[in-house]
């Protein structure tokens, strides 16, 4: 007895194969959808927005105040205080404390160089700014005479 096998039978020339309903291809171009959306979303109504700067206020004037330097020098220099918008009145007294602080004891020749009257200016207005608790935004100089 013999067998023979019959050849698989392959599909006519020119019949079509069945179509794919492009499943992995759909679901990519979906899911890049949701994430863009959900992504724009996030961007537009849930991301947190840094504080606004604070508008400026009244500025409050001190009475200057004289400050003991090295080598028997003295300073005589009076300040002004930038407030912020809604800031109560403030008590000089943290500011000339401060000022006192931060100049006293200085080389005169120091503090005639313009860099480093802005550099004292800019460690003073950060102290300040602390100790109002945000109160102050900026420190001019009103008066500012050496001796």
């Amino acid at each position: 007895m013999s067998v023979t096998t019959m050849p698989a039978t392959a599909p006519a020339e020119g019949a079509a194969e069945p179509a794919k309903k492009g499943g992995k291809k759909k679901l990519i171009i979906m899911l890049v959808a949701v994430l863009a959306i959900g992504g724009g979303g996030y961007w537009f109504f849930l991301k947190p927005h840094p504080p606004a700067a604070p508008k400026p206020g009244e500025v409050a004037t001190l009475e200057p105040i004289q400050v003991n330097l090295a080598s028997g020098h003295y300073l005589k220099i009076g300040i002004a205080l930038q407030l912020t918008k809604g800031a109560k009145e403030v008590d000089g007294s943290k500011a000339l404390d401060a000022t006192i602080a931060l100049f006293s004891g200085r080389e005169m020749a120091t503090l005639t160089k313009p860099e480093q009257r802005e550099k004292l200016k800019h460690r003073l207005e950060s102290t300040l700014e602390k100790r109002y608790e945000g109160e102050v935004m900026d420190v001019y100089f009103t008066d500012f005479v050496t001796q």
